[in-house]
């Protein structure tokens, strides 16, 4: 029960400094944010086992 303790604390804390630093919980605005930064990879080819 301690170690579920401590990950809730862990959590706690990490959502308070999050707020603090003001940051935004909104899904769709953390997906525009990501495209913004982040370039779509070409889609690979299957992998194909020899074996």
């Amino acid at each position: 029960m301690a170690d579920n303790d401590h990950a809730n604390s862990q959590a706690d804390k990490f959502r308070a400094i999050a707020r603090e630093l003001e940051c935004d919980e909104d899904e769709a605005a953390f997906e525009d944010k990501v495209r913004k930064v982040a370039k779509p990879g070409k889609p690979s080819e299957p992998q194909v086992d020899e074996n």
